[in-house]
């Protein structure tokens, strides 16, 4: 099965980002930028967010781990691609917001969690798909370890300054393949694998 790629296109120009976004920062929504949400935290340009969501190839049967709840724009596009979405936020008024947003939105298929992501959702593990929104410093050998045989996971990797978005992949032998996609600005994944 792959990922369906008009449907992903279609939903994506349909949704409307200054509805994930605070007061004065809905005015510059439709710009691809990335934006504050509060707390330290962004939401980023939505290409980028397409791009990560085409490179982790979410399917109708996916069961997805979400790193970063933050505005809750990701999860959306998740939680449309896939059978169900874990997503796990660090600072639970974000995590809050974006779940009253989503459920707003009519979807029924997130479960939630406030909680250190870096150490990912054991409890519902193995996930096809793994979407990391913060950046580590290195990969996180949990959700290596919660990454099924076959998946698939996407996280930004370095430094404070830049990053490399790395796709991750598990072959059938279980071996981890690393690709290199591009560099990119994130904030940090809080926990273990950041950058202190």
């Amino acid at each position: 099965m792959a990922m369906d790629r008009q449907k992903l296109e279609t939903f994506f120009l349909s949704l409307d980002r200054s509805f994930f976004v605070e007061n004065d920062m809905k005015k510059y929504a439709s710009m691809n930028m990335p934006l504050p949400i509060g707390f330290g935290q962004t939401i980023s340009q939505p290409s980028l967010v397409l791009e990560m969501t085409r490179l982790l190839e979410p399917e109708s049967d996916s069961k997805v781990l979400e790193i970063g709840t933050g505005s809750g724009f990701q999860t959306a596009l998740l939680a449309k691609m896939s059978a169900k979405v874990y997503t796990v936020e660090l600072i639970d008024k974000l995590a809050e917001k974006a779940k009253k947003r989503l459920e707003t939105l009519g979807f029924s298929n997130i479960c939630y969690k406030i909680g250190d992501g870096s150490s990912g959702w054991q409890e519902y593990a193995p996930y096809d798909r793994i979407m990391v929104t913060a950046a580590a410093g290195l990969l996180p050998d949990e959700l290596v370890n919660q990454l099924a045989i076959g998946g698939r996971m996407v996280i930004p990797i370095g430094s404070p300054n830049m990053q490399v978005l790395t796709l991750i992949t598990k072959t059938d032998h279980g071996e981890i393949n690393m690709d290199k996609v591009e560099l990119v600005r994130f904030v940090e994944l809080k926990g273990r694998y950041g950058w202190e």
